[in-house]
């Protein structure tokens, strides 16, 4: 569990979770991948979203970032 876990009550995480797959998807990630690269904290959003704004396949990127 990192820092920021801990420090958020479950129901905050939900949200932020939720925020992080909808974000994720209008970047072009497929339902299933955001939901993956939301679950996962340690994975940058803006790394996820910049590997697709430069060019990066949907897969190539999850096999990167994961």
């Amino acid at each position: 569990m990192t820092a920021a876990e801990l420090q958020l009550p479950k129901d905050e995480l939900d949200i932020v979770e939720q925020w992080r797959v909808e974000s994720l998807q209008r970047a072009g990630y497929d339902e299933l991948s955001a939901r993956k690269l939301a679950q996962r904290a340690d994975i940058d959003l803006h790394t996820a979203t910049d590997l697709l704004r430069a060019g990066c396949s949907s897969e190539l990127a999850l096999q990167i970032l994961l």
